[in-house]
């Protein structure tokens, strides 16, 4: 079994969360499709499309099937060969994203869960928002129900939404380049300036 441990080793979905967790659904554009309810015809078509592509060898064209279908909907089958697939691909810490979304077990499970983990070096903050949005949505699941209870708890005021895109931290580039150039336009301007003055005027 994979643990989702936090400072004190302890499994998060056992211990009770200190306050109310707020229960925000972003629910714009995006479908459940729980193991036991009857899948759609076009769930089927693209878990079907994209077994097809892993078998011919075609990765990542499995790959990109699957990461448009799960941002929209909340498919367990779909979330695990999405893991498959990153891990043919070799890419150990996007199928631990993609299976953490699952009830799969297994040792190949907790390698790439651990290696998810490692990627972000336990920013829960980063590993949330590395998760598809619909399993973000999708209540129930044990592991990903305590890394939300732990991302409320380490961001209590900005909340879930605030956080996304914060994760990086940092000064914008864009930022710091534009005021170097504006710097730069007022030193050339008084250089400019005072030149074209000691033309006009000799001697100043």
């Amino acid at each position: 079994m994979v643990l989702l441990a936090g400072n004190d080793c302890n499994p998060l979905w056992r211990t009770p969360p200190e306050r109310t967790i707020r229960r925000t659904r972003h629910t714009r554009g995006v479908t459940d499709q729980s193991p036991t309810e009857s899948r759609s015809s076009a769930a089927d078509a693209v878990v079907t499309s994209a077994r097809a592509d892993l078998e011919a060898g075609r990765e990542w064209k499995a790959r990109d099937v699957l990461v448009g279908h799960v941002a929209g909907t909340y498919d367990p089958e779909a979330l695990a060969l999405l893991g498959d697939v990153h891990a043919a691909m070799r890419d150990l810490p996007s199928a631990g994203a993609a299976w953490f979304g699952t009830n799969r077990r297994g040792a190949d499970v907790d390698a790439a869960v651990d290696a998810w983990r490692d990627r972000h070096a336990d920013n829960f903050v980063q590993m949330w928002h590395s998760l598809p949005r619909s399993v973000r949505d999708h209540e129930g699941n044990k592991r990903v129900d305590a890394l939300r209870r732990r991302v409320e708890k380490d961001q209590p005021a900005a909340g879930l939404d605030a956080a996304e895109g914060d994760s990086e931290g940092g000064v914008d580039t864009a930022v710091i380049i534009a005021v170097a150039v504006g710097i730069l336009f007022v030193i050339c301007a008084v250089i400019g300036f005072v030149t074209l003055l000691s033309w006009l005027v000799p001697g100043v």
